[in-house]
């Protein structure tokens, strides 16, 4: 990244502005402008967040607010009630009150005097969540907003279920937010307040594990805050982003389809990371794509922001199996409207281990022939990565050779020419189960003439949510039904001489939790398909090889590494009593923010088992250590959240722990029982 000090505008900043709420709460804000906005008001961009600005995002929020604020806007970091330096508890994401807050955020903003009135929102995963929640209730001062990694459907395409299927991540993500909002605010900026703050939110929170698994039917608790219930809501312009390694690679293309406002669409080959900051790369300068959208958004400058294609899209290339890369070849292609003229659906029948020509598809028999049957071990799944990957540590897909070893396998024949695919592949299954409750996991890969497979994309089904997730029902043992699975979105070149493999599998563990009991998956494989989002090689890609300059930002705050960071991410199984474990390790030591001389750390802890093919044996628990220092201030806190099952419920043991030095100053345990539901 480039680092420029050089900018248009001389900026100040305001470390700790409070900004008062309805109910009299006060929230921080930390905000840099222009100087000379003070006599020449300017627009106002809001993030608003709960992961701490006074040092958790402090390095992050240096590199791209005060060079945004440089370019003449007002950016404003804000902590969500509860977090940080803000009062208040945070109760759950992204509730009815939090979304007030946002709009009185945005009220007060726009009535500042060195505000014109107008504002925006930007922001990454909570922060985009945010920005598109807040966008649908229409503000007035509202004018576009640029949103990364993010998703327009809580239920469907989160964190927390997958096709109806309970993520893993529904724990790890939970586990997150169960450190972060039991905090305790800087008493350098709230004063003696300090430890009543912090004892309110000890106290009055939960983890929320047990509310989002209290919900595992799409109901009006996930309906909420999904703007796909109503697209027409959303009235400003919306730059949208995400990438391919990232959970979120969805959402962008089905907001192109279905907004009716000026969007843009762009997804890369990262991971959970803003463009500017994309790993794996190559990052591009996003920060000066900002600046040219909030100027003709906000500023009315005519400067072209929408010419050219509504999607940019980064092509991948075939690379091997690897858990993290720091490149993805490839290349950037266009594409002028979502959905695109230049994709083609090409739909393949499963035939006897192979995939099928197109035209064999449109010629297979209805009914099919005898059903091909698979009963996967729980070791599918092992390989299988974060279902959003922050590519630290490592923690992409690896080769999928081994968890093909326990599914039924699809290869196409070598590829004579070269295939492109953009888009949301889909898997249609004739099947049978033998059980109620039973799940299928589809994978599609890129296998090389070595063997070596590349998962390219994947879907789950709860199969008993195949028709509703709304209103599941059991399956009946035997019968036959159809099914389609969804694949996520992607970008993807298959070279001549490489396979397309797809993959079905009954358990995907631990990205999904798996089923009740194992179930005998049948697949009548001539009537059932994948379908191929197809981009011909020779459709133009309408875009320049190179269309984004080079990251840059202003120079991140100064920090000192005190302890260094811990990353691992490791399989065990053992062969006597079979217990597998994965044990993942993110600890980023302990850093010394210089401007404010605090010493801040994080460690988080995640594991998950499972012994032999019991499917009502697996488990997770994630744990987290968060610890500030400051001469005689040292405050600590724990939080251990453990979920297990049986076949007719989910157990729920966690701890919260509190420490002022060596003295623990504030204990409590939960354990409850959430009953499953088809599930």
């Amino acid at each position: 990244m480039r680092y420029v000090t050089n900018l248009p505008y001389e900026t100040k900043e305001e470390e700790h502005v409070t900004i008062p709420m309805s109910d009299g709460v006060r929230l921080s804000a930390h905000i840099w402008r222009p100087t000379s906005s003070d006599q020449e008001p300017v627009p106002a961009v809001l993030e608003y967040i709960p992961y701490r600005k006074r040092d958790l995002t402090a390095v992050r929020d240096s590199i791209h607010h005060p060079y945004l604020a440089g370019h003449g806007y007002a950016c404003v970091r804000v902590d969500l009630r509860g977090t940080g330096d803000s009062e208040g508890v945070l109760r759950d994401e992204y509730l009815e009150r939090e979304q007030a807050d946002a709009e009185e955020v945005l009220a007060w903003l726009a009535e500042q005097p060195w505000c014109d009135g107008g504002t925006g929102m930007m922001g990454i995963s909570w922060g985009a969540f945010a920005a598109l929640q807040v966008a649908a209730r229409r503000p007035p001062s509202l004018k576009a907003i640029a949103i990364a990694s993010f998703t327009d459907d809580r239920h469907a395409d989160d964190m927390h279920y997958m096709g109806g299927a309970l993520l893993s991540d529904n724990l790890a993500e939970a586990g997150t937010m169960f450190a972060y909002g039991t905090c305790p605010p800087d008493p350098a900026v709230v004063g003696d307040r300090w430890r009543g703050m912090w004892h309110e939110r000890l106290e009055n929170t939960e983890p929320w594990v047990l509310e989002w698994l209290r919900h595992q039917r799409r109901d009006d608790y996930w309906r909420h805050a999904s703007v796909c219930e109503d697209y027409a809501s959303v009235r400003c312009p919306v730059l949208a982003s995400s990438g391919w390694a990232d959970g979120y690679s969805n959402a962008v293309t089905r907001l192109l389809g279905n907004l009716d406002v000026p969007r843009k669409g762009l997804i890369g080959p990262w991971s959970h990371k803003f463009p500017h900051l994309g790993e794996p790369g190559p990052a591009i300068g996003y920060l000066q794509e900002l600046v040219r959208w909030w100027d003709h958004w906000l500023k009315g400058v005519d400067n072209g922001v929408m010419d050219g294609p509504m999607l940019l899209a980064w092509m991948q290339d075939s690379v091997p199996p690897s858990t993290s890369y720091e490149e993805r070849p490839g290349r950037w292609v266009g594409e002028p409207d979502w959905p695109s003229p230049h994709i083609r659906p090409e739909t393949h029948p499963l035939t006897r281990h192979t995939i099928g020509s197109a035209q064999e598809a449109t010629a297979a028999p209805a009914e099919g022939g005898a059903a091909m049957t698979v009963r996967s071990p729980l070791s599918v799944g092992q390989f299988a990565g974060k279902w959003a990957s922050y590519n630290a540590p490592p923690d992409l897909p690896y080769d999928q050779r081994e968890e093909d070893g326990g599914s039924l396998v699809f290869d196409s024949e070598p590829l004579t020419e070269p295939v492109e695919i953009l888009g949301s592949p889909s898997v249609e299954l004739d099947l049978t189960v033998s059980e109620p409750v039973a799940l299928v996991a589809a994978r599609l890969s890129d296998v090389s003439p070595d063997g070596a497979a590349t998962r390219v994309s994947y879907g789950v089904l709860n199969l008993t949510r195949r028709d509703s997730t709304e209103s599941p029902e059991p399956l009946e043992p035997g019968r036959r039904y159809r099914a389609t699975i969804p694949l996520n979105g992607v970008a993807q070149s298959f070279p001549p001489g490489h396979r397309i493999r797809l993959s079905l599998s009954t358990s995907y563990w631990p990205l999904a939790w798996p089923a009740p009991k194992p179930a005998l998956l049948g697949v009548h494989e001539h009537s059932s398909t994948l379908t191929l989002p197809v981009r011909p090689v020779n459709e133009p890609d309408e875009v320049a090889s190179s269309p984004f300059g080079e990251p840059e930002g202003t120079p991140p705050l100064a920090m000192t590494q005190v302890t260094p960071p811990e990353e691992r991410w490791d399989v065990k199984r053992d062969l006597i009593d079979y217990r597998s474990e994965l044990d993942i390790v993110k600890d980023r030591g302990t850093v010394r923010f210089e401007d404010i001389g605090l010493e801040a750390g994080r460690r988080a802890h995640e594991r998950y088992t499972a012994v032999a093919d019991d499917f009502t044996s697996v488990g997770g628990e994630t744990t987290w250590t968060m610890r500030f220092h400051r001469d005689d201030w040292d405050v600590r806190v724990v939080t251990s959240t453990r979920l297990t099952c049986d076949d007719t419920d989910f157990f729920v043991d966690a701890t919260l722990d509190a420490y002022e030095g060596d003295r623990r100053v504030f204990s409590r345990t939960w354990n409850e029982t959430v009953p499953r539901d088809l599930l």
